[in-house]
């Protein structure tokens, strides 16, 4: 936790109301510029294109993206030699496979030799993600990439009627809400962004129906954010045969895959089909529903490698096409997707690809004493980038173990702030237990599941 954000979780609601709407006034005015509207305007006349045609496009973008990531990134200059690769022979998707898979731990040892040489020090923009392995991970981009990138999400939610002004409802990993407060409101609202952010670590049986109250009162028409989250209030309220007093149009999820019964539920106490995209901080792939309800590869906006392995899945392997500040090629996201042959054409006019779903980011829930369910987790470690990747085991409420690997500069005051940032979520009355350990746990698909409970309250599926 920074100090700027200790500081905004002491402060009385109506500042942190104030603050919430700050910071939406500056991504506002950074994010939805003309450029981004440019950036739209062309994304979404792509959007009745051929697959022949994105694939030309995208292929072309390839060319000359692998071209200026040879000419000016001292880690591709040397690479490219080191395998014996002439980076003009990288004529399309196909050729890529020569050229060795990309991990997270391959850039964080390299990091300077990634940066472009051709983007001034004042141009790069320091973003962050947590991925789904626990380590936090820290790398540059530009703004243009990101007018790109939220570009692109745009359009799939326009695909869907949303429209850029609407409302929403959004039920997600941020801590806008401290841990310790015990009465609502547990919600606060960012004004310029339209939007209501409800706290994610507030969602008991107790505190549930003042976020019910919210909603009928303040009515937005989309509701977005994790489906633990959503389906969360979903069960509640047809456990308790509650509803809505209006119709909530949209409801789009992201961040997590949606499993069946999460699925069911949200669709029958809010009688709309969810709507899921996939996408990363790191823009090297994207995958959006169309109106027809398939999920297409978003193919102008990166390269995406589908690398079998068993059963009908593969790894995502995505190439950035614009992250000039920080190319990364053939970058491994972690995450499997699950192909099925049958599944070529779709009735929609966007030509991309078609994936089955997305495997890969399915975490049970942390249950803390008086039974609120924390989901999506990873937000605790996105600024420790000297973990190299951790996980969280629950065998009873109210208590959880940390498994930690450490990377050579993990110390005291990595601790420290790992500690900072659970508390954050789970407040004081839960017992942490951090164990340091040399591997984790992985599926047999080698997948690592990063919440794994042992109790009937914290399972997921």
């Amino acid at each position: 936790m920074s100090k700027y954000e200790d500081i905004y979780l002491r402060l009385p609601i109506f500042l942190q109301n104030i603050l919430c709407s700050l910071e939406g006034l500056r991504i506002q005015y950074t994010r939805f510029n003309k450029e981004f509207y440019r950036y739209l305007k062309e994304a979404e006349e792509r959007s009745s294109w051929s697959r022949d045609q994105l694939f030309e496009y995208r292929d072309k973008k390839l060319r000359e993206f692998i071209m200026y990531a040879f000419n000016n990134v001292l880690y591709y200059r040397k690479k490219f030699r080191e395998w014996g690769i002439d980076p003009r022979s990288i004529r399309s998707v196909e050729d890529l496979k020569n050229i060795p898979i990309l991990t997270k731990d391959e850039v964080k040892k390299n990091f300077t030799e990634f940066i472009s040489e051709m983007i001034p020090k004042s141009k790069l923009v320091w973003v962050h993600t947590s991925g789904t392995t626990g380590g936090g991970f820290r790398f540059y981009t530009t703004k243009d990439s990101i007018w790109q990138q939220w570009a692109i999400w745009w359009r799939y939610r326009r695909w869907h009627g949303i429209p850029l002004n609407a409302w929403c409802g959004y039920f997600g990993g941020r801590s806008v809400v401290p841990i310790t407060q015990k009465l609502p409101p547990f919600w606060r609202y960012n004004v310029p962004g339209k939007q209501i952010l409800f706290s994610g670590y507030h969602m008991n049986k107790e505190n549930l129906v003042y976020y019910l109250e919210e909603l009928k009162e303040k009515r937005p028409l989309w509701l977005h954010g994790y489906p633990s989250l959503i389906s969360l209030l979903a069960s509640f309220m047809i456990e308790n045969n509650l509803k809505l007093d209006y119709q909530v149009k949209w409801i789009t999820i992201g961040a997590e895959s949606l499993l069946d019964h999460q699925e069911y539920m949200i669709k029958k106490v809010f009688e709309v089909e969810p709507k899921q995209h996939y996408g990363l901080t790191e823009p090297v792939a994207n995958i959006s529903e169309c109106v027809e309800g398939n999920l297409h590869v978003d193919e102008d906006f990166a390269v995406v490698e589908f690398l079998p392995i068993g059963d009908g899945r593969y790894k995502i392997i995505g190439t950035t096409l614009t992250n000039y500040a920080m190319p990364f090629i053939r970058y491994d996201t972690g995450d499997i997707a699950v192909l099925d042959s049958n599944l070529k054409t779709c009735n929609c006019t966007y030509g991309g690809r078609i994936v089955k779903s997305i495997d890969g980011r399915k975490e049970d829930y942390v249950v803390l004493k008086d039974g609120t369910k924390i989901g999506r987790m990873d937000h605790v470690f996105k600024d420790l980038v000297n973990i190299i990747e951790a996980q969280i085991y629950q065998r009873k409420p109210g208590e959880i173990y940390v498994r930690v690997v450490r990377g050579s500069k993990y110390n005291f005051e990595d601790e420290k702030s790992l500690l900072k940032e659970l508390r954050k979520r789970v407040g004081e009355d839960t017992e942490i237990i951090i164990e340091y350990v040399d591997s984790l746990f992985r599926s047999s698909l080698g997948k690592l599941r990063f919440v794994i409970s042992d109790i009937k309250e914290g399972k997921i599926d």
